[in-house]
């Protein structure tokens, strides 16, 4: 029943993970449609981040009143909801709107999942969660890919929110699983309320925060903007490149398989530093001028993003406490969806106004940042 328990989870994760990909893999075909230009896929972003970002502000709050596997079950309804209102759109501000309640979903589920992970499994368990995750990323870019050849856009935002509503429908069937793993009294129902003012006073939490944000800054940007850089630098054909696009979540997804064989005998410092070094050499790859290294580029950088994020959220109760980590995980996932929000949408500006060619140093800026952050956090936390 404890690997039963497991593999909810991880089911739960792939519901996470499948719509991620398909804004990125579609825009290129949706702003057509809609007669509007490149950067107001940053909008639609923006709006989804902006759900997370108080959803994820709230799940400590949410999960030790209704607790995790109710949050879990609710968020999935929510998302397979949005995304069947996706489905219905016929102008560029109806998925605006529908975009509010897939962020709040997507945030609220992202924080309770991952403290209760952190709390209950291993290191190698956190980032195979992650890579189930990544499994629902690089389903729907094919999804939408079949749609675009035999169909249209919406029909694939249709066809995921029916795999959302079957995935939501056997965590609800699953929730007496539950129990196995009850909430120890300083972790998921302790009843403290430890608040954003009461985080950002534990040493190491400010940098930590500001190194999760970078993060997401680069995945989010290599995530919605990959299908435009191939198409619009590479000169892939928009189904190509739709495709090409689901080539990053292929390397986190691979690269989070791999990571959780490693990460228990490496530790999560490692595993971090180790992923950044691999992500910076994707980066450069991608901006040499030859189409199949740009490509490949786009996995590598996958490869290396993959560890790094499961691997801060894994070492969250033991760097700031066990009774700390809810609190904490609820607003790293905020910081994070703060970089979600703001900077693709950045990035588009920079690509309409500027190049779509500066990709590759938009990226690294964020890696860098983030390997500086993580430092001065464990440096924090040591003394």
């Amino acid at each position: 029943m404890y690997l039963f328990l497991l593999a909810v989870i991880y089911l739960a994760f792939i519901s996470l993970g499948l719509p991620d990909s398909l804004l990125g893999a579609a825009w290129p075909t949706i702003r057509t449609a809609f007669e509007v230009p490149l950067s107001y896929m940053g909008l639609i972003s923006m709006i989804i981040s902006g759900g997370t970002i108080l959803s994820s502000l709230m799940s400590e709050r949410l999960t030790k009143k209704i607790e995790t596997k109710a949050v879990t079950v609710i968020s999935v309804f929510l998302t397979a909801i949005a995304l069947f209102g996706f489905s219905t759109s016929t102008a560029f501000y109806q998925m605006c709107l529908w975009a509010i309640p897939y962020g709040l979903g997507a945030g609220a589920i992202d924080a309770a999942l991952n403290n209760y992970v952190a709390l209950h499994y291993n290191s190698r368990h956190m980032n195979w969660l992650h890579c189930f995750w990544g499994v629902g990323t690089i389903i729907s870019p094919y999804i939408m890919s079949y749609a675009l050849t035999h169909s249209v856009w919406t029909n694939g935002y249709r066809i995921v929110s029916y795999l959302q509503f079957g995935i939501a429908a056997v965590l609800l069937m699953t929730l007496p699983l539950w129990k196995i793993n009850k909430p120890s009294t300083s972790g998921e129902n302790n009843g403290k309320l430890l608040g954003i003012t009461g985080a950002l006073q534990i040493k190491g939490v400010p940098y930590l925060l500001i190194g999760f944000m970078s993060y997401c800054a680069a995945e989010a940007t290599t995530m919605l903007w990959a299908s435009s850089y191939l198409e619009g630098v590479r000169g892939a054909a928009k189904d190509e490149a739709a495709a090409f696009g689901a080539l990053f979540f292929i390397g986190i997804t691979a690269g989070r398989f791999l990571s959780g064989f490693l990460s228990d005998k490496l530790g999560d410092h490692t595993m971090i530093r180790l992923g950044v070094g691999i992500a910076l050499f994707g980066v450069l790859l991608i901006a040499i001028p030859v189409n199949i290294i740009s490509v490949a580029g786009f996995v590598i950088i996958g490869l290396g993003c993959a560890p790094v994020y499961p691997c801060i959220i894994h070492s969250t109760p033991n760097n700031f406490g066990a009774e700390n980590s809810q609190g904490i995980i609820g607003i790293q996932m905020a910081s994070a969806y703060v970089g979600s929000t703001c900077m693709p949408p950045l990035f588009g500006l920079i690509a309409t106004h500027i190049s779509l060619k500066l990709m590759p140093v938009y990226l690294a800026f964020f890696m860098i940042l983030l390997f500086i952050m993580i430092s001065k956090t464990e440096k924090e936390c040591r003394t």
